[in-house]
């Protein structure tokens, strides 16, 4: 039984009412035509579906037929009103009474029972069903967003990652490529490893993207929502995101391999020259070492009563590992040789470091012999501008400090001894500036006595000279003092124009 359709229409509320419909349904017409033409349809159709895909597709596949099948009894029910309208220009009670009923009432008969949308899909169905033309296109709009909703995800998950999945997959040959040419294979090095892992990963990717779609959609709002059948047509935005997290994680990966393997290929290129350069950090350790055994022989023989260290040998382990890396670039072993040469550029360059330590401990002594020259020399020069360089106690105290410099072995700590007292013998001559300023006597060049760089090796008699001078205290200018045994350095300057560091031959 049809349910009453109210109080009549009258005419005007008629001719509004067919209009209204009129427009809906050719709305209706429009968005299912584009519907049956979106590129998400089609696939759907024709795909290998699976997983989720499947699950929803089976369902509201069955949405389209009944579209249409709904979108006929909407268009004969309303085609029935418009020829009951088209009876009389003006229509009597009787007509107005029919087209109420027939615009308002539960007057469409839906064979075989519609569910009311997708929600209610597997529900017993009823085999006659009359509904109103309003219940009609609710029916349709709910059925309507639910197919679009699905189409629309697919399609968007469709257009966003397979073409991006291949040239990602493309990428990865490329790289496969370039790590086979390095030697860099699965099974013989985590970077082959995770090659084959990426491989793995996107092609199960691609297989998902293309049977299982919705998968990878996330929807902005609950499926199945009900609305309303868009006037532009079936290709409104969806509503949701792609999830690309796998896809770009995957990128990420591939991108790191890749710049480790432009490591190995830069590796590759420089090898040579940087082996080379380790060989040349060696020979100059060697020569510095060589050097360094030369002097201690000398410091031996020219200073007297001095322990000095004795000069490490060669690093033949590190030219053991110079072999190794020569062959692993022969075989083109090149993730291995990466590690190796940075260990080995950084042990040659301590090794030569630790040569030039060697050289410099040996030698020290010998630097302290050529500063005390130099300090003598200064001083000499010092006694003629005083005019007391004939002076009998300063003649004989040069001759001595001189004596003690000049001679083989040469015992540091008395020529140290003997060029502060002759330093103290300077007195300016009567009449000449300066004289008679006391027992202060004259500065020595620089305002400093003689102090300051000391032997940092083992020490003279069992102590060093490290920060220890060989001179006394000094006071305005002049050491007072004799040679200073153990004291505080003077915290001179070396004499102008004499070199404290370097290393000095002769007698």
């Amino acid at each position: 039984m049809a349910a009453s359709a109210g109080p009549a229409l009258s005419r005007e509320e008629v001719d509004r009412a067919l209009a209204r419909l009129g427009a809906e349904r050719d709305a209706v017409e429009s968005a299912l035509l584009s519907l049956q033409d979106h590129p998400g349809l089609r696939l759907l159709d024709g795909a290998g579906l699976a997983g989720r895909t499947l699950e929803r597709w089976s369902v509201v596949g069955q949405g389209l037929p009944l579209l249409w099948a709904l979108f006929d009894r909407y268009s004969e029910a309303l085609a029935s009103a418009r020829a009951v309208r088209a009876r009389r220009a003006k229509p009597g009670g009787p007509e107005l009474a029919e087209l109420s009923e027939l615009l308002t009432g539960d007057a469409v008969t839906v064979p075989g029972g519609a569910p009311d949308g997708p929600q209610r899909l597997g529900a017993p169905a009823r085999l006659v069903e009359r509904v109103s033309l309003e219940e009609l296109m609710e029916r349709m709009n709910s059925w309507y967003a639910t197919v679009l909703e699905v189409v629309s995800a697919a399609d968007a998950v469709w257009t966003a990652l397979p073409a991006r999945i291949d040239l990602l997959i493309a990428e990865l040959r490329r790289v496969e490529t370039l790590a086979a040419s390095l030697g860099v294979r699965s099974g013989t090095h985590p970077l082959g490893d995770d090659l084959e892992a990426l491989d793995a990963d996107l092609e199960g990717l691609r297989t998902e993207v293309r049977a299982d779609p919705l998968a990878l959609w996330r929807p902005a709002r609950v499926p199945a929502q009900r609305g309303t059948v868009p006037d532009g047509g079936a290709q409104a935005a969806p509503s949701g995101v792609v999830d690309t997290e796998r896809f770009d994680r995957a990128g990420r990966a591939l991108d790191g391999v890749r710049q480790e393997l432009e490591n190995l290929l830069r590796l590759r290129d420089d090898a040579e020259e940087r082996l080379q350069g380790v060989g040349d950090l060696l020979q100059r350790a060697d020569a510095t070492l060589a050097e360094a055994r030369r002097a201690r022989g000398e410091v031996l023989a020219k200073i007297a009563a001095t322990e000095v260290p004795a000069v490490p040998g060669p690093a033949s382990a590190l030219r053991e590992r110079i072999v190794l890396a020569l062959e692993l670039r022969q075989n083109g072993q090149w993730y291995r040789l990466a590690p190796l040469l940075d260990a080995l550029e950084d042990a040659a360059a301590k090794e030569l470091a630790r040569a030039r330590q060697s050289l410099t401990e040996v030698t020290q002594p010998l630097a302290v012999r050529a500063e005390l020259r130099g300090r003598l020399d200064a001083y000499k020069a010092m006694a003629a501008r005083l005019r007391v360089a004939e002076d009998p106690v300063v003649l004989e105290r040069y001759e001595k400090a001189r004596w003690l410099l000049w001679s083989a072995p040469c015992d540091l700590r008395a020529a140290a001894g003997a060029v502060a007292r002759f330093q103290q013998a300077l007195r300016p001559a009567p009449g000449e500036p300066g004289a008679g300023t006391g027992s202060a006597g004259a500065a020595e060049p620089g305002g400093s006595g003689y102090g300051g760089t000391g032997y940092s090796g083992p020490g003279y008699g069992g102590a060093g000279y490290s920060g220890t001078g060989y001179g006394g205290a000094v006071q305005d200018g002049i050491e007072r003092d004799g040679i200073g045994r153990g004291g505080a350095a003077a915290g001179g300057e070396p004499a102008d124009g004499q070199a404290v560091d370097g290393r000095v031959q002769g007698g």
